[in-house]
């Protein structure tokens, strides 16, 4: 693709003629089979997950696919993690190794129980954990390792499983956007010890709010379903509490809708990955684009979001928020990611209340983040060759503007 250079003048963002004026595809998808499992849920009169059947019968389809024994519903994944976390014998003072580039849950996930996030940087490659990191942040008080599979690409699992496995610690996936990823044939979230999803509104199986926590520990399965229903247990009386927990269940109407859910998901994540191939080839010829390289352990990606690196502000080229905000303007929707944990002041904050060192710089994090990294959300993937060939011609047109 040839990119004659562009004025900053004739970007949208200034008055020219935007790339795109129609939207993209809307999210999420839904029809007759969604309507009708709500109604049976709403007709059967049993509304909560205790005596419900839906929400048991997605618990044992969703651990099926992503093959694990157990699967357990909660409220949303955030504080599935909090529950995970919990049932594996974290408090005060421990702590939980996690990336810094992914959402502030992974690691305030931790503080809400006392224990200190300590952030291990992630592979600039990539932007997932990375495991030649992890040893040097292990200490006596680590308890846990928390992978982030981020964007749906499944972390280096080989690497993570190797150094849990040198220092004795449990691992717990944060699969929150890996919906039917695997890392080499074997689905995330039964690798560690607990994978944690997300079926935020947001996400590729969603029924607006809620998670799920899989494992394939007995004694863990039973410790997360008393954690988030009260601490009662299995066969127990309802006003029986053996141990200390939350009210974290869902709905039968999630349930309903997530079985329907699920079933869209194979179809949807073959369009995704089909035109995550696509998009990556035609990025590939804009100088100073590149897209985010995908593990070679990854044997499915969920294609969650697409990242991808900007490196053309150091030639010359608009600043990466600049670049955002006229890519925004052509008519693209794009997001600037996030903000690199180890430098949220709110986290700094709780852990210096709970006496934990400072967080340490996380250089590739950082720079990802400050200078490089953009993101698409999942619509993007969900259009059509023409849909994407606006992207890219979007993305051509900005690249080439000078600052």
């Amino acid at each position: 693709m040839a990119t004659a250079a562009i004025s900053s003048s004739n970007l949208a963002i200034n008055g020219g003629t935007p790339v795109r004026s129609k939207p993209f595809a809307r999210w999420p998808e839904f029809g007759a089979e969604e309507e009708e499992l709500v109604l049976r849920a709403l007709r059967s009169g049993t509304w909560g997950s205790i005596d419900g059947t839906y929400i048991k019968q997605f618990e044992i389809e969703f651990a099926e696919l992503q093959g694990a024994r157990h699967g357990v519903t909660v409220a949303n994944a955030t504080m599935g993690l909090a529950v995970a976390l919990k049932a594996i014998g974290t408090g005060p003072g421990d702590e939980v190794l996690v990336p810094p580039y992914t959402f502030i849950a992974t690691a305030s996930a931790a503080l809400m129980l006392g224990a200190i996030p300590v952030f291990v940087d992630v592979d600039p490659e990539t932007l997932l954990i990375d495991p030649a990191l992890i040893d040097q942040a292990v200490t006596s008080r680590t308890r846990a390792i928390i992978p982030v599979h981020h964007g749906g690409s499944p972390a280096d699992m080989d690497g993570v499983m190797a150094a849990a496995q040198r220092h004795g610690l449990r691992v717990i996936e944060d699969a929150a956007q890996a919906h039917g990823a695997a890392w080499r044939g074997r689905p995330v979230g039964a690798i560690g010890d607990i994978g944690v999803f997300s079926f935020q509104s947001s996400k590729p199986i969603t029924s607006g709010e809620g998670g799920i926590m899989l494992t394939n520990d007995d004694e863990l399965d039973e410790l997360l379903w008393s954690y988030r229903n009260v601490g009662r247990r299995r066969g127990g009386e309802w006003y029986e509490h053996v141990r200390i927990g939350w009210n974290l269940r869902m709905s039968e109407f999630q349930g309903a809708i997530l079985l329907a859910q699920m079933k869209r998901m194979p179809a949807q994540q073959r369009q995704r990955t089909e035109a995550a191939a696509y998009l990556t080839q035609q990025l590939e010829q804009i100088p100073d684009v590149l897209a985010l390289k995908v593990p070679d352990g990854v044997t499915a990606h969920s294609w969650y979001t697409y990242h991808w690196r900007w490196l053309g502000a150091a030639r010359g080229g608009l600043p990466k928020m600049r670049f955002a905000e006229a890519l925004r303007a052509e008519g693209v929707p794009v997001f600037q990611g996030y903000v690199p944990l180890n430098r949220n002041q709110a986290l700094r904050d709780e852990v210096a209340k709970l006496g934990g060192s400072e967080p340490i710089a996380c250089p590739a994090a950082e720079r990802a983040a400050a200078d490089e990294v953009l993101m698409f959300s999942m619509p993007i993937l969900l259009g059509s060759h023409q849909d994407i060939d606006d992207v890219v011609a979007a993305v051509a047109k900005v690249a080439a503007a000078r600052a």
